[in-house]
């Protein structure tokens, strides 16, 4: 291999395991029975998705023992490896609040990896355990207001500065996905020695919680996206999540297993609306014959059918990559920069195509794929939108011949 070129590490052919596929045929049981339903209410009722709702979903997942497939077996999660989860969330992901029941959405999902990595004994006391249980909810403020850190790091803003016995953070945050109504947040901030990462409490009367934007999104789980200003936010020595200025490192190390289940539950929606569309034109007559009859939406079938199938694949080789070389790895970034691309790109052509499927009624909320192509928009933009990603895995290409 030339020297910087793209690392491809070799395929180990390990399969998913058995108990795997068992605990995805209980969790999409799990989800058809208790969850579906009330996906219903909350798109076309309008029943809102609050903590009490989401208590009430998670309290049910786990007594049916679905309950945590990305938390530590300590703390109460099922302790799955990467490509074992690759099952069970896609089997979560078919509802659109299927994987906040299970505790395996966004932010927290993130967050449990990257506190599960970087905490120490009283700081995993603290903030993991009762995470990782459901109990709470978590925020990562990092994305800032222009001119600050978006899609690019290095933008970073918030300062924190070190004080008596701990440091003070300012600066001001915007899409901090989930910050109304967490228990903490994790505040990326610069120091002098770099980046690095806070543990602040909600009560902490220097951070406030300011409105939740107004952004398409916003079925799927509580907290929102929300404004959040640090001013003169004293946080203890004992809050720095890892190492001062080691924030990045910490980042890397949380991304790529967020990228790619983000990958995972959105593919399980994305197979939802192909079961749907399949129903619907089985079903409806135009023309003299059923919709499934004609070699158009056949098409759109078969298309949906071939992304379904080629982004299950990237998902279990990035999967088998993060297993084998570690999450923070060249190859786990490379492999999760080329799978989230494609599969958010996939499953918008799939809903896309399910919405147009449905012909007219596929714009009306009572058949829920309206909703779904809403809130799958956004995700191709967070965890890196499409265009930055693309440079990303062409430099590592372009790499060795430069």
């Amino acid at each position: 291999m030339p020297a910087g070129a793209v690392p491809r590490p070799p395929q180990t052919g390990r399969m998913v395991s058995t108990s795997a596929l068992e605990l995805a045929a209980r969790t999409r049981r799990f989800i058809s029975e208790q969850v579906l339903p009330v996906e219903r209410e909350i798109v076309v009722d309008g029943r809102p998705m609050d903590d009490a709702l989401r208590l009430e979903l998670q309290k049910a997942a786990k007594e049916a023992g679905v309950f945590g497939p990305l938390s530590p077996v300590e703390h109460g999660g099922l302790g799955l490896d990467t490509r074992d989860q690759a099952v069970v969330l896609e089997a979560a992901g078919t509802s659109l609040i299927g994987p906040l029941a299970l505790n395996c959405w966004a932010p927290d999902d993130g967050n449990i990896h990257l506190l599960a990595h970087a905490a120490n004994a009283e700081q995993a006391r603290r903030y993991l355990a009762p995470l990782a249980a459901g109990e709470v909810r978590s925020a990562i403020a990092m994305t800032e207001p222009a001119p600050g850190a978006g899609a690019d790091p290095g933008m970073l803003r918030t300062t924190a500065e070190e004080a008596p016995g701990g440091w003070v953070i300012n600066g001001a945050k915007h899409l901090t996905t989930g910050a109304d109504g967490a228990a903490f947040v994790i505040c990326v901030a610069r120091t002098d020695d770099g980046p690095t990462m806070f543990l602040v409490d909600a009560d902490n009367p220097g951070m406030r919680v300011l409105r939740r934007m107004p952004t398409l999104d916003h079925t799927s789980a509580p907290g929102g996206h929300c404004e959040v200003a640090f001013s003169g936010c004293f946080v203890p020595d004992s809050a720095v999540l890892g190492e001062v200025g080691l924030g990045m490192e910490y980042a890397q190390v949380r991304l790529a297993p967020s990228r790619l289940s983000f990958c995972m539950s959105w593919l399980g929606l994305a197979t939802r609306a192909q079961e749907l569309a399949a129903r619907h034109i089985s079903r409806r007559e135009a023309f003299g014959a059923r919709i499934a009859e004609h070699g158009l939406a056949q098409g759109h079938l078969a298309d949906n059918e071939i992304d379904i199938e080629a982004s299950r694949a990237l998902i279990a080789r990035c999967a088998e990559v993060i297993d084998a070389e570690g999450p923070a790895s060249s190859a786990a970034r490379h492999h999760a920069s080329v799978t989230k691309t494609f599969v958010s790109e996939a499953v918008w052509r799939v809903l896309d195509r399910a919405v147009q499927l449905h012909g007219g009624l596929g714009v009306c909320e009572d058949h829920l794929v309206a909703r779904f192509l809403v809130e799958a928009r956004a995700f191709r933009i967070y965890e890196g939108p499409s265009e930055v990603l693309r440079w990303s895995i062409a430099r590592r290409v372009l790499r060795p011949y430069r």
